[in-house]
């Protein structure tokens, strides 16, 4: 359940976009700021705590959403009762996107969110008005689809040790601090939210998580917090078989 929905007056939106660090890396990188002045009329800021639903599986998918702080899990329901953790939202990452009338994941705040809401019938008149943002969008849904082949490639054929390190090298550079060897990562979601997007079980994540740190390549300073000693020695864990 949402906790606060804020109109946002142009003159109020302009200027927290004008100053957002994220308006390089959002959709609206598409617009100009007269055309973001257009686009304020219809955005709602959204609030959502830790462990809120942004939507359901199978909810009529009326809104989309760009994420300005914090991190959404995304999941799906198997028929058995099983679920499959199938990504993590970031800031600047665009949630809801739908080709159908109803959405296919359940989305989830795992930290305090705070989002941009669009209706889904404003935001069809902004793309038949602002085309580049349309094509900004196709951008943002081959992005997930290549996203989505580069996990059925790590489910599929990577050992755990591969797995996890390619997870972790991807939170590397969502923290923007992929071009450093050395980096500290927060992990805001726990072990089971890791082993459902991984494959594995949950200690099955923590003995690599263990083995990852005696063979020198990380450090953990507390459960969620990890240090990657060296990006590239762990990229050639993502690579290689155990």
């Amino acid at each position: 359940m949402v906790t606060s929905i804020e109109p946002v007056t142009a003159a109020s939106a302009r200027f927290q976009c004008e100053t957002c660090e994220l308006r390089s890396h959002s959709i609206c990188s598409a617009l100009q700021d007269e055309e973001l002045r257009e686009m304020n009329q219809v955005v709602r800021q959204v609030s959502l705590d830790a462990g809120q639903i942004v939507f359901f599986e199978t909810d009529p998918a009326d809104f989309s959403f760009n994420i300005t702080s914090g991190v959404v899990r995304l999941s799906k329901m198997l028929a058995d009762g099983r679920r499959q953790v199938t990504g993590f939202l970031y800031p600047s990452d665009f949630l809801g996107l739908a080709v159908g009338k109803d959405y296919t994941q359940t989305a989830e705040a795992i930290t305090p969110v705070r989002m941009c809401r669009f209706d889904r019938k404003d935001l069809t008149r902004m793309y038949e008005k602002f085309p580049k943002l349309e094509h900004r969008l196709l951008e943002v849904a081959c992005n997930e689809i290549v996203s989505a082949q580069d996990q059925m490639l790590l489910l599929g054929r990577k050992t755990a040790r591969e797995r996890l390190s390619s997870f972790l090298l991807n939170l590397l550079s969502r923290s923007n601090l992929g071009e450093r060897l050395i980096g500290e990562i927060d992990l805001p979601m726990d072990r089971a939210d890791i082993a459902d997007y991984l494959g594995l079980t949950v200690e099955t994540v923590s003995r690599t998580f263990t083995k990852l740190r005696k063979d020198g390549l990380i450090e953990m300073p507390s459960k969620n917090r990890i240090v990657i000693r060296d990006a590239d020695d762990l990229a050639d864990a993502a690579e290689n078989p155990d």
